[in-house]
């Protein structure tokens, strides 16, 4: 039974992670207004989000991974911790540089996300596990959408350094609750951390993302691009080798080739690369001015009302799937949730004259935001012994944004390949990309097909159980139900 209320612990997991998911979008739409306050370049103020994009993807699997073994609400108390640093530096940032390294201790907190679904896993009654991991997806799919449409006013009303002043005061207070309420797991993973393995996977993270975030400005055939895309490669390969080797994995290399697993993280790969492309390019869309020929004019605060409908959508959709989950299954709402992406992208393709159909057009997206983003979560949880959660669901979450990374860096050529002598894009790059983000959720879709069809009558994994017992026979407990 849970040793402390579950509700309070919801609580401070849900304001944890939706924060941080808010800090993902909050500071794109005011890149300009920071750029101009801080006396800097666009090139140089991209990084803003870039140190951010980096720095969560190289510490998401590995912060997981040493939840499971010291322990996840010590954890998770650090990294709230660090977050709040990161958000109290950001406000106080006088430089471009050190706005950047505040970014990239603000990334640390990408291990909120896989440390929570373990909490959960480990707290939770085995009939709430499910609806709640439900839940806290929506609030991470909203927390997205809350940054994009809340920037806007902020900044109006404010300034941008309150796009950080806010979350200091809201993650400080959780930070103090979840150290007083939210309880330590039971379950430890054997063994230590793999450093090395960190180190190559760190490696091969940053030389992969660095160049689909840069590609645009650099080259797709610069040397910088050839050479850290080579590097990506050999540091890839090097990381699978030291990981097979290892007595202890930091990411068990068995897990990932479970079917419900590898399955669900091709579903990730291909719906992050349309979702985050999306969220990327509509409200540049809209904020074109109408003389190209498209767009809207629309102020920084007028994008992101458009995006209102994707933000109540995905959370409704999100809260929903918890409730539909035990009786559809979630490999059903993740095919459904990535077909509904699909069908929105290729909306947007055919349909984007009116603003009512940019808004509708998101309202769907967002329906698929919130299925998909939820059953993710669960087939993965319900999929791995409970000492691998953490580094199974933060691995998830990164396949996810390297999804979203090749995405919006493929987009970006679709839209910015050939320019209107005024220097914006024209109409037909926007409707080459949104075709190009249909195939891919469509192709999400497709994977989620092959997520292994589950069958009642497995027995619960406790948390004493190892790595090795629940793995002696990985496809038939791939196939089976939490």
């Amino acid at each position: 039974m849970p040793r402390k209320s579950t509700r309070l612990t919801f609580a401070v997991l849900a304001t944890g992670a939706g924060v941080f998911s808010m800090l993902q979008s909050l500071i794109a739409p005011a890149l300009p207004t920071v750029q101009h306050a801080l006396h800097t370049s666009q090139s140089t103020a991209t990084w803003v989000m870039t140190a951010y994009l980096l720095s969560a993807s190289v510490f998401t699997p590995i912060l997981g991974r040493v939840g499971d073994l010291i322990g996840k609400k010590r954890t998770l108390v650090a990294v709230l911790v660090t977050v709040t640093i990161g958000c109290l530096l950001a406000a106080l940032a006088p430089t471009i540089g050190v706005l950047i390294l505040a970014r990239v201790v603000q990334g640390i907190g990408g291990a909120l996300f896989p440390l929570s679904f373990g909490i959960i896993r480990d707290e939770f009654a085995p009939a709430r596990v499910g609806p709640s991991i439900s839940n806290l997806s929506a609030v991470i799919a909203a927390g997205g959408g809350v940054g994009m449409v809340a920037a806007g006013p902020i900044v109006t009303a404010l300034d941008y350094r309150w796009l950080f002043w806010l979350p200091v005061g809201v993650v400080a207070v959780t930070t103090l609750i979840a150290l007083r309420y939210v309880p330590e797991s039971p379950g430890r993973a054997e063994g230590r951390v793999n450093w090395l393995g960190a180190v190559l996977l760190s490696g091969w993270l940053v030389a992969l993302l660095l160049p689909l975030s840069q590609a645009s400005r650099w080259g797709w055939g610069s040397a910088r691009v050839i050479g850290l895309f080579a590097a990506a490669v050999l540091l890839f390969a090097l990381w699978l080798l030291t990981e097979a080797r290892s007595r202890f994995p930091l990411i068990d290399l068995r897990i990932m080739r479970l079917p419900a697993v590898w399955t669900t993280n091709v579903a990730a790969l291909l719906f992050g690369a349309g979702m985050y492309s999306i969220w990327s390019f509509l409200p540049g869309f809209v904020q074109t001015p109408s003389s190209a020929g498209y767009g809207f004019g629309a102020s920084v605060t007028a994008a992101g009302l458009l995006m209102l409908p994707m933000l109540i959508a995905m959370f409704c959709s999100g809260v929903l799937s918890g409730r539909l989950e035990p009786v559809v299954g979630a490999k059903n709402l993740l095919t459904a949730g990535a077909a509904l992406g699909a069908v929105a992208c290729g909306f947007l393709a055919l349909w984007h004259d009116q603003q009512w159909q940019i808004a509708f057009a998101a309202g769907v997206f967002g329906l698929g935001i919130g299925l998909a983003f939820a059953s993710m979560a669960n087939l993965i949880v319900g999929s791995v012994p409970p000492e691998q959660t953490g580094a199974a669901t933060g691995m998830n979450a990164n396949i996810r944004t390297i999804g979203g990374s090749i995405g919006a860096a493929v987009t970006s050529v679709l839209v910015t390949g050939h320019l209107q002598p005024s220097g914006l894009p024209y109409a037909s790059g926007y409707t080459h990309g949104f075709s190009l983000l249909a195939v891919l959720c469509l192709g999400a879709a497709l994977a989620a097909l092959l997520v292994p069809v589950k069958r009642a009558g497995r027995l619960p994994v406790t948390p004493r159980a190892s790595s090795e017992t629940a793995l002696e026979k990985p496809e038939a407990d791939a196939a089976l139900p939490r």
